[in-house]
């Protein structure tokens, strides 16, 4: 069972950072709020996460280019972004 993630302000966060990541390395969640307002968690890293070949990368943003229709037009996409 997994326990809630301890709440933290972000100046705390500041303060106590290198507590909160030993901490963190030994499985504890956290959220770093700013003015009553989640804007981060610190949690610790997936265990069977799986490292990727430079090549199998390449080939996995290849693959989601070809699954665009038409040109991609990278200015467009940033200034759709940015109205988020």
């Amino acid at each position: 069972m997994r326990m809630k993630p301890v709440e933290v302000s972000a100046f705390e966060a500041k303060t106590r950072l290198s507590e909160l990541l030993r901490e963190t390395e030994a499985g504890r969640s956290f959220v770093i709020r700013r003015r009553g307002k989640d804007v981060a968690q610190l949690i610790p890293p997936h265990k069977g996460s799986t490292k990727f070949s430079p090549k199998e990368v390449a080939a996995s943003f290849k693959a989601v280019r070809l699954r665009l229709k038409g040109p991609l037009k990278v200015r467009a996409l940033i200034k759709e972004g940015r109205r988020f």
